[in-house]
């Protein structure tokens, strides 16, 4: 009996599971009104992410600012670069990358900064050389050097053939930097974490269409303020695809594998490439020293 009510339970948690990943998929008469949620599931739900607890400063009793590089060719990684192509996926399935921009455009994102101090805002306008680059051929270059006087007295326009137009896909992002901040709590005597920005690094359009490969941060994202968003947007699931995750929770659960190459230092928060020159090993030794010395901490509060 005791098995039976386990079963029925887990039946009840998997149906509304199933909504949530595709509401209205098995009761759609038209491909349109699949995602479409009910008038009773629209009043039902309470689909917010899980706000921040309130942190005093006086309860912050140790805290250290560190900056990761996420690498898209892990596995691990893999939810937050596909699917690159949307040609052959639904509408519900985006990267991370086409979650960020999208909300650019569309104006729900507005923290967009420069850089990972916020100091300089950056608009849609700012970036536009960032995503798009358009570029005349050299056949093209010699159609207006023949007919130069025609072309400046508006008389002819140069065809759309002799005209290149460059922009960033999502196959372009090879990373993501972040910027996150570890802080023991001593009220909860519990060492936490707190995502502050986010940053894609991708080659830019412009060097996209010379050709070349360098890959560079294209702008950087406030983390808190673009969480309504990213819960929005879901990430594949490989192991269950009835319950997709969204991007806030994959990131907030730290769900990703990042390699720390910077830390908040006396030395202007050098990063560690800058000191260990020449020597990935070194490199990677000295960023898991870093993650040691946090760890550390909250094991010696334990220690008397």
């Amino acid at each position: 009996m005791k098995l039976k009510n386990f079963l029925l339970v887990v039946l009840s948690i998997a149906g509304s599971v199933t909504s949530f990943a595709q509401s209205n998929l098995l009761n759609a008469k038209t491909p349109a009104e699949i995602g479409k949620k009910t008038a009773a599931q629209l009043e039902s739900d309470n689909d917010k992410p899980l706000p921040y607890g309130y942190v005093h400063d006086r309860d912050v009793l140790m805290g250290k600012t560190v900056w990761e590089l996420v690498d898209l060719d892990e596995r691990i990684n893999f939810p937050l670069y596909y699917p690159v192509d949307t040609a052959f996926v639904g509408k519900d399935r985006r990267s991370l990358f086409s979650v960020l921009l999208n909300g650019i455009k569309s104006g729900k994102i507005t923290e967009v900064y420069g850089d990972d101090y916020f100091n300089s805002k950056k608009s849609i306008k700012d970036m536009e050389s960032v995503f798009k680059f358009i570029d005349t051929t050299d056949a093209g270059k010699d159609e207006m050097n023949n007919y130069l006087d025609d072309y400046k007295a508006g008389r002819k326009v140069l065809d759309k053939q002799f005209i290149n137009e460059t922009e960033l896909a999502a196959s372009d992002v090879t990373g993501y930097k972040i910027k996150g901040f570890w802080y023991f709590d001593k009220r909860q005597s519990e060492l936490k974490y707190r995502m502050l920005a986010i940053c894609p690094v991708a080659i830019e359009a412009r060097d996209k269409a010379k050709g070349n490969t360098d890959a560079i941060e294209l702008f950087w994202v406030y983390f808190p303020s673009i969480r309504d968003v990213l819960h929005e947007a879901k990430a594949f699931n490989d192991k269950n695809s009835a319950m997709p995750i969204t991007f806030d929770h994959l990131l907030n659960s730290r769900r990703f594998n990042g390699v720390i190459y910077k830390e908040e230092n006396v030395y202007g928060d050098r990063e560690i490439e800058k000191y260990m020159r020449d020597n990935a090993q070194m490199q990677l030794l000295e960023s898991e020293r870093v993650k040691e010395k946090i760890r550390n901490f909250e094991q010696d509060m334990w220690n008397y």
